[in-house]
C-alpha cells in the first residue's frame, strides 16, 4: 500500500529565516570535542536530554561505565577488493568525519582501543553488501567504525546489532568525491540492551549517502545520524523505522548540516508504538547555513500509535540563513488508525484484525523497500510482522 499517513494532530517545528542566528548546535550545552572533559554531566534538563531517561544509560553519561571486555564481537564479511582493517588510536581517518557532539560520543571516542577500518577503493562498484556484524555479549563496551569509500565507488553496508550490551560508539562515513554509499544499521538488540551511538557522514562532491535506520529492539537505543558536506552537489537521503515496545525508550536524533552550495537532503521517519511507557523520540534538525545557496530540502516524521500508553515526541526544526534555496519544508503527524481505511478494508470482506495489519504493512512499506536486500528485507518485515501479533492480535 502507498504512505498511510496516520490521522491524528500534525506539528510543524520552528522555522527562522533570516537576521542574526545561532547554528543549531547552539541548542546543545556544549560545543563538539573529542575531549568526554569538554562536555558536563548531563542531568536530564538540557535540551538535548530532556527526553532521554538517563538512569537507564547505565553511566555511559556520567563516566560510571566502565569497559569489561565482554561488551561486544565484531565481525565484518566484505567482497573481494575490499579492505578490512583493525586500527590504533592514531589512524588519521578517526574523526575525519566530525567531532563527538555530546558526552555520550565523546565517551566512546575517549574510551575506545582499536577500531574497524572498512575501505572500498575508489571506481569500484560491489555487488554484494559489506556485513559487519556486532553482537552483543553482556558486558560493556565503546566502538568506533570508519566506513571509507573512494571517488566513484558504489557499495552498500551492512551494520547489523544483536545480543546484549552496553554499547556507546561512534560511526563514521567518509564518502569520496562522485561516490555512492547506502548504509542499513539494523538495532536488533535484546530487550535488555543499552545503545547509544553517532553516526557521522561527510558527503563529497557530488556524492550520494542513503541511511536507512531500523530500530526495534533494546531497552533504550539513542542514535544521532549526522551529515555534513565536504563540496557542492551532495546527496543525503535518510530514512528511519522504528517499532516501540511496551517500556522501550528509542530515540534518533538527526542533524543535517548544510554548509556548501547546491546539495541536498531528504529525511523520511516513520515508527509504530505500542503497549504501556513505549516512548519513541524524533528530533529533525535542518541547518541552511548563509553559504548554502541552492539547497533543496525536506524532512518528514510520521508515528502510529497502536495502543493506550505509548507516548511519541516529535520535533521537526528547520533554520534557514540565506534566501537563495530550492526548497525547504518539514512536518510531522501522529495519530493512530485511520478509521476510514479501515472502513474500506472491511467493507470488502478483510477481518479487522487483518485490516489493520495491512495498514500497518503499508505504512511501513516505503521504507523497508529502500532497503534493497531482498534476505534482509524479508527477515525485517518478519519481525514486523511478529509485532504486530502482539499489537493487533
Amino acid at each position: 500500500m502507498a504512505d498511510n499517513t496516520p490521522a491524528g494532530s500534525t506539528t510543524d517545528g520552528a522555522i527562522q529565516v533570516g537576521g542574526p542566528q545561532q547554528p543549531i548546535d547552539a541548542r546543545v550545552s556544549a560545543p563538539a570535542s573529542y575531549d568526554v572533559a569538554d562536555f558536563p554531566v548531563p542531568h536530564g534538563r538540557e535540551e538535548e536530554w530532556r527526553f532521554t531517561p538517563l538512569a537507564r544509560l547505565r553511566g555511559l553519561h556520567d563516566g560510571t561505565a566502565v569497559a569489561d571486555g565482554a561488551g561486544v564481537r565484531v565481525e565484518v564479511t566484505a567482497p573481494e577488493g575490499v579492505t578490512v582493517e583493525t586500527v590504533g588510536r592514531d589512524d588519521a581517518r578517526l574523526g575525519k568525519a566530525g567531532k563527538p557532539v555530546d558526552r555520550v560520543a565523546a565517551q566512546a571516542f575517549s574510551s575506545f582501543e582499536k577500531a574497524s577500518v572498512v575501505s572500498i577503493p575508489k571506481d569500484t562498484v560491489l555487488t554484494e553488501p559489506v556485513r559487519i556484524a556486532v553482537r552483543g555479549e553482556g558486558g560493556v563496551a565503546f566502538g568506533h567504525q570508519v566506513i571509507e569509500i573512494g571517488a566513484f565507488a558504489e557499495a552498500v553496508v551492512v551494520l547489523d546489532h544483536t545480543g546484549d550490551a552496553t554499547l556507546a560508539a561512534n560511526v563514521e562515513y567518509l564518502i569520496g568525491d562522485g561516490a555512492k554509499l547506502t548504509v542499513v544499521s539494523v538495532q536488533d538488540w535484546d530487550p535488555t540492551a543499552v545503545h547509544a551511538a553517532q553516526h557521522t557522514a561527510l558527503v563529497g562532491r557530488d556524492a550520494s549517502f542513503k541511511s536507512v535506520i531500523v530500530t526495534f529492539g533494546g531497552d533504550l537505543v539513542r542514535l544521532h545520524p549526522r551529515v555534513v558536506y565536504a563540496g557542492p552537489g551532495g546527496e543525503a537521503e535518510l530514512y528511519g523505522l522504528y517499532f516501540t515496545d511496551q517500556g522501550q525508550h528509542q530515540e534518533h536524533r538527526l542533524l543535517v548540516d548544510h554548509d556548501t552550495p547546491h546539495c541536498r537532503s531528504n529525511v523520511a521517519y516513520k515508527g509504530a508504538l505500542q503497549g504501556k511507557d513505549a516512548h519513541a523520540v524524533w528530533i529533525g534538525d535542518v541547518l541552511i547555513r548563509a553559504a548554502a545557496e541552492g539547497t533543496d530540502t525536506y524532512e518528514l516524521n510520521r508515528n502510529l500509535v497502536l495502543t493506550d500508553g505509548a507516548r511519541v515526541d516529535s520535533v521537526p526544526n528547520l533554520e534557514i540563513e540565506t534566501g537563495e534555496i530550492v526548497g525547504a519544508g518539514h512536518a510531522s503527524a501522529t495519530g493512530r488508525f485511520d478509521d476510514e481505511q479501515l472502513f474500506y478494508l472491511m467493507a470488502r470482506g478483510i477481518p479487522a484484525d487483518e485490516a489493520r495489519r495491512l495498514v500497518v504493512r503499508g505504512f511501513f512499506a516505503e521504507l523497508v523497500q529502500q532497503i534493497g536486500i531482498p534476505d534482509l528485507e524479508e527477515r525485517l518485515i518478519a519481525k514486523i510482522e511478529a509485532e504486530l501479533e502482539a499489537a493487533v492480535a
